[in-house]
């Protein structure tokens, strides 16, 4: 029951006003989305040496071997070590003082697992993880609506159960997960893709991959949708010129074609 489709990347950046002005996070995330995979992982494994409470520098090594995967387009790369990776930075959160904190990380973590195990077939541990997911966010969200990067694990949510089968959805119904929406999905992307702050990046990937399988089902609006898609992508990646998965992007999503001139 595949409600996290492959072809989004789930990394989810934080946002959650403790982790606003860490520099350390920050500089870690711009060697990851410059492409520069090996580096961002052998970083955040240092930080989580030096922090060894903290979930963050564990989620996001984990996020730079989903990242680096993805760039060698091979799902099992370090599979294994995503996996072990994940489990401690839940376990990590989980020991964090119950509040705004801990449900954000937990939520996190939660994100990327789910991603991990649904893409590698496991999909009721998915389910599980991905409904424990968004009743993380949504205890962060009424406890501080401003948290826009919490928008992006839910966008995702809405819009893997919104494109599963007929079949998904109807057991998402019955274990409670409820069901999807695309346009919300598109509409909380699309808030993380302008507003939100170290998820920006994430957020803005991940619309343009939503995009791009929306404008797939809408041949009428196929051009504006890859139009709007390929914008997004084109910023990234003169951002971060270096990142692979960024320039793959760019070269399966062609620039539309120009409007037919006027007739004389």
């Amino acid at each position: 029951m595949r409600l996290f489709g492959a072809a989004l990347l789930l990394l989810q950046g934080p946002a959650a006003p403790e982790v606003v002005g860490r520099p350390e996070l920050r500089a870690g995330l711009d060697t990851l989305y410059g492409g520069g995979f090996p580096a961002a992982a052998a970083y955040f494994a240092t930080l989580a040496a030096e922090h060894t409470t903290d979930p963050a520098p564990i989620v996001f090594e984990a996020g730079a071997y989903i990242w680096w995967a993805t760039a060698l387009e091979n799902d099992v790369y370090e599979a294994g070590r995503i996996d072990s990776l994940l489990d401690l930075a839940i376990a990590r959160a989980r020991r964090q003082a119950a509040g705004r904190r801990r449900d954000f990380w937990v939520g996190t973590a939660l994100g990327y697992r789910a991603r991990q195990r649904e893409l590698h077939g496991h999909s009721w541990a998915a389910v599980k993880d991905a409904k424990t997911m968004r009743d993380a966010y949504r205890r962060v969200l009424a406890a501080d609506s401003a948290c826009s990067d919490c928008y992006l694990g839910l966008g995702v949510y809405q819009y893997g159960l919104a494109r599963a089968s007929a079949i998904a959805r109807f057991v998402a119904r019955l274990v409670g997960l409820g069901k999807g929406d695309v346009a919300t999905a598109i509409r909380y992307l699309r808030h993380v893709a302008h507003d939100g702050d170290l998820a920006q990046v994430e957020g803005t990937w991940v619309l343009a991959a939503a995009l791009v399988r929306e404008a797939a089902r809408d041949p009428a609006g196929k051009p504006v949708l890859e139009r709007e898609a390929r914008g997004y992508v084109e910023r990234l990646a003169e951002r971060f010129p270096g990142n692979a998965v960024f320039q793959r992007f760019l070269r399966e999503v062609p620039p539309p074609p120009p409007p037919p001139a006027a007739a004389p």
